[in-house]
């Protein structure tokens, strides 16, 4: 289906239902696997604004639990989406963390209720810049009010409640999705067990240099026009050559070797999925999304955690090296959280935590297995 910026684009991508009930769920499905979507009204942000309707896509995995005390929240990375289990789409794309969500594996379906939502600004369904400004009709584009990590949760808590989620068991997440966990962990104290921050760190890096950075990058294409592209043919261009990069630091060179030996048929194949993903994903999203990122600091709040803290790095992740968490895990520790670390021996760097699921699937389990004693 023909991308269309003009109105709420992506929806088309995911057959979402409208829902605080109950969405689409497929006959003999033991995953329980459902997609919908949440409105919420009148949306404050931090910075005071006001958002007529956000709404909010969102997977679900398994039953609630009558006391509304059974959840898990998964939350996603930056340019990646809400599915996280189960196979969607018309091509059966498995979700990114598959070896790890399902009945009997370490986040079990058959005992958990599991809530996967697109965070606020993403381009996988939720409010975002390609969405309709209500003051003008048209794309909200670069006009989209600033976002923080705690508008991200709280536009969360508020699916959460409207699911009828009373508690949680723990929210978990990679990469962006370890920077929403931890924050989680801060702005709502009392309301889950457990925290698993995975290819992450409790602040964000990079600084404003950062965000303009990003926008000179976007810039380069000829028909960004200051963000306001969307009756222009979109930057597809530009975005393409950026996600590719961008999959190279996280290590596609190294999950493809054995399927791609050939190193022009692997290029080939890079290209091939930066090119679709670039059809998706709104270039004003990414600014939108790293603002956020730059200025989330979760760390000068760290002693207001009372959750349990599972912190999970690659061994070869770029982004996030292991070299980082004794410094995360002494700042954890003086805080007085009650922390664990652990570090996935995997040749596939930031994507480790799903292509190298069965490498610390046994640890999350031991560690979700506690949790649920405590509950």
């Amino acid at each position: 289906m023909p991308l269309s910026f003009g109105r709420r684009p992506f929806l088309a991508a995911l057959p979402l239902a409208p829902l605080a009930t109950g969405g689409a769920q497929a006959q003999g499905d033991p995953l329980k696997r459902r997609e919908a979507t949440f409105k919420i009204k009148d949306f404050h942000l931090e910075s005071g604004t006001v958002m007529p309707e956000v709404t909010i896509a969102y997977e679900t995995y398994g039953t609630l639990a009558p006391d509304g005390r059974n959840a898990v929240l998964l939350t996603h990375g930056y340019t990646s989406g809400q599915h996280m289990a189960g196979r969607a789409g018309a091509n059966g794309a498995e979700g990114s963390w598959d070896g790890l969500v399902g009945p009997g594996k370490a986040i079990d379906t058959d005992r958990l209720f599991v809530v996967s939502s697109n965070m606020l600004g993403s381009s996988f369904g939720s409010t975002n810049p390609a969405f309709a400004n209500p003051a003008t009709g048209k794309p909200y584009g670069p006009d989209f009010p600033d976002i923080t990590l705690i508008d991200i949760v709280n536009a969360q808590k508020a699916l959460l409640e409207g699911l009828g989620v009373k508690h949680l068991v723990a929210v978990a997440g990679p990469s962006f999705g370890g920077y929403q966990t931890f924050q989680w962990g801060v702005t709502h104290p009392d309301f889950m067990d457990g925290l698993v921050a995975v290819v992450s760190a409790p602040k964000g890096s990079g600084g404003e240099a950062a965000v303009k950075s990003l926008v000179d990058s976007l810039a380069k294409d000829p028909n960004w026009n200051g963000g306001r592209y969307y009756d222009k043919g979109g930057v597809t261009g530009i975005l393409t050559e950026m996600r590719v990069a961008t999959l190279k630091r996280y290590g596609i060179d190294e999950q493809l070797a054995a399927k791609f030996p050939d190193k022009e048929a692997r290029e080939a194949e890079i290209k091939r999925r930066a090119e679709t993903w670039s059809k998706v994903f709104d270039a004003n999203s990414l600014v939108v999304l790293r603002k956020a990122s730059v200025r989330f600091d979760a760390e000068k709040d760290m002693v207001k955690i009372k959750a349990k803290v599972l912190y999970v790095l690659s061994r070869t992740d770029k982004l996030f090296p292991p070299s980082i968490a004794p410094d995360v895990m002494a700042k954890l520790t003086a805080a007085g959280v009650s922390a664990d670390y652990f570090e996935i021996d995997s040749d596939f760097g930031h994507s480790a935590s799903g292509l190298d699921a069965a490498k610390w699937a046994p640890r999350l389990k031991t560690f979700m297995a506690g949790l649920e004693k405590r509950s």
